[in-house]
């Protein structure tokens, strides 16, 4: 099973790619020096795989490479950002 994450900036999300098929998505809106994750999906059949957790880590190491703040309006993302403290400090503490 090959996996791959991608930003589709033209749909603004990250997508994770089971064998170059779209098995779940991080949608986000993007702000002058923040980004802001509002949705994360994976498909019910590829559940309970890590899959969701791999590509909320991509995004969230991407936003930092490019210098944004993160806006976790999304549970998941809050949540992983909670279970992970390495990234705390990407955290906006203003919001979006």
């Amino acid at each position: 099973m090959a996996i791959e994450v991608v930003d589709d900036p033209a749909r603004s999300r990250f997508e994770v790619l089971v064998d170059g098929e779209v098995a779940g998505f991080a949608d986000y809106r993007l702000l002058p020096q923040k980004i802001v994750f509002t949705h994360t999906e994976v498909r019910p059949e590829l559940e309970g795989q890590g899959l969701a957790g791999r590509l909320v880590a991509h995004a969230l190491d991407m936003s930092r490479d490019t210098g944004l703040r993160v806006v976790p309006l999304c549970p998941y993302v809050a949540k992983y950002i909670e279970r992970h403290p390495e990234y705390k400090d990407l955290v906006d503490p203003e919001g979006a």
